[in-house]
């Protein structure tokens, strides 16, 4: 008899690490409850003063057991016993602020050491499963006001995304990269805490509201080396990066970025800066831009019959994503697919070219977007088309630096992607080889360019321009 005392102390202790172990994993209190009905041979219930239950082993508790909890607190005994009939009785102990431990059981049986270890654990548990869900919201509300104010910067609202993003709390980059990083879908939420670790707070991570496997990163420039100490940390991603620049290009930077991806993907070192490139918009000069807002013009005067109709500023912005994710542009978007397919087809009604099929339409209107000045004015009739535009010599000069690197076989590979409308099949049939050999063609091609072909739209309106610019489409 002498030694019971410790005997029973140390059995208590067992108890609560068995329940210690129990409450850690991913079920919550779930196991704990189950092993306290087993220990008991009862039925143990975590239960909210309004009689409701949160969690419940091996059933739910009777209604007379439930009544007992609500009796007790109007009583103001958070913890107490209550018969609940046929000989049986309710043990009730507070877990704290609006919830009850419950064992239901023989009432002969008292379990009162027992289940007040079993409420301190549970209650621990329980505080600590609430944390966690408040710290998840308040991770997915800031993930979704940073996706926001990507969003305005995407859209050329430079001012207004200062603002929200002031209002967060946060500070948005001055000159910057803009880092396309490739992860695991199931990790992508760990690598982003991690890319945070790495930028000590100075950069935004914003998952990628399209592709799932990508984050998007805007790293202020002055931190220098991001990229390799970010690649050290995630052995399994890959990091495409852009140029330096401006806020307002934060379009232009994620364009850059996912070409730089593309070339990582082949590089030993997983990670690729965007190698930059003379672009067509300075040899087209003033009058580039004025056939631009000519090319516009009718969806930048649109006005919607109904209030619930798209503006020109949406449809402008539906256009944007649309050259840039193709059918991903609903979830870019946030809209249905219908709705993108019918502002689409609105789009080529008021631009009278098509975008849902062939390359020539998006790509003229692609270049559109890329010289459009809000201020330009359009030009009169007699401006040159783009035909003209393309024959510039500045613009013949612009078109054979962005052919020369395909070499030959890539010359024909891609003018007869192009000419098929990207279509892979018919491509490859008049070039009289199979679809994979094309493919692999292809993949050679953008190698040969560091751009995407395949994943991203705008090497390919660029391509298009280029043979177009050289009689070759």
């Amino acid at each position: 008899m002498a030694d019971e005392g410790p005997r029973a102390a140390s059995a208590r202790a067992e108890d609560v690490l068995a329940l210690l172990h129990l409450v850690g994993g991913a079920r919550g209190a779930g196991p704990a409850l189950e092993w306290l009905a087993r220990r008991t041979g009862g039925t143990a219930a975590v239960v909210a003063d309004d009689g409701s239950v949160a969690a419940s082993a091996p059933g739910r508790p009777s209604r007379a057991a439930l009544a007992a909890v609500r009796e007790l607190r109007l009583r103001g005994a958070p913890s107490g016993v209550a018969g609940t009939g046929k000989g049986r009785t309710a043990q009730v102990v507070a877990l704290g602020p609006g919830e009850s431990l419950v064992v239901e059981g023989s009432a002969d049986d008292r379990h009162g050491p027992l289940l007040a270890d079993a409420a301190r654990v549970l209650e621990m548990a329980l505080r600590s499963q609430e944390y966690a869900r408040d710290r998840r919201r308040m991770e997915a509300a800031r993930a979704r006001g940073r996706e926001a104010v990507l969003h305005l910067l995407v859209g050329g609202d430079v001012a207004l995304a200062h603002r929200v993003s002031g209002a967060m709390g946060d500070r948005l980059p001055g000159p910057l990269r803009v880092c396309v990083v490739e992860a695991p879908a199931a990790e992508r939420g760990a690598a982003a805490a991690r890319l945070e670790r790495v930028a000590a707070g100075a950069a935004w991570i914003v998952p990628c509201p399209v592709r799932s496997r990508h984050l998007i990163a805007l790293v202020p420039a002055r931190i220098a080396g991001w990229e390799r100490d970010a690649l050290a940390e995630l052995p399994e991603c890959r990091i495409g990066t852009s140029a330096e620049v401006a806020l307002r290009d934060t379009a232009l930077g994620y364009e850059q970025a996912f070409h730089a991806l593309t070339a990582a993907r082949g590089a030993p070192g997983r990670g690729g800066r965007f190698s930059s490139h003379d672009t067509l918009v300075p040899p087209l000069g003033p009058a580039g831009v004025r056939w631009a807002a000519r090319v516009l013009g009718p969806c930048l005067a649109y006005t919607p019959a109904r209030r619930s109709d798209p503006d020109a500023a949406e449809l402008l912005d539906t256009l944007a994503s649309w050259l840039t994710f193709g059918t991903g542009a609903d979830r870019h978007l946030k809209i249905h697919r219908n709705t993108l397919t019918a502002r689409v087809r609105l789009l080529e009604q008021l631009l009278e070219t098509e975008l849902l099929t062939g390359v020539a339409g998006r790509a003229t209107v692609w270049l559109a977007l890329r010289l459009r000045t809000p201020a330009a004015a359009p030009g009169p009739g007699g401006e040159p088309g783009l035909s003209a535009l393309l024959a510039a010599p500045a613009a013949q000069s612009w078109a054979h630096a962005r052919t020369r690197p395909l070499g030959a076989s890539g010359l024909d590979a891609v003018r007869a992607w192009l000419r098929a409308g990207t279509r892979l099949a018919e491509a490859a049939a008049a070039l009289g080889i199979s679809p994979p050999g094309l493919r692999k063609r292809l993949v050679r091609a953008e190698d040969a360019l560091g751009r995407s072909l395949l994943h991203a739209p705008s090497a390919t309106h660029e391509l298009w321009l280029a043979f177009r610019a050289l009689g070759e489409l």
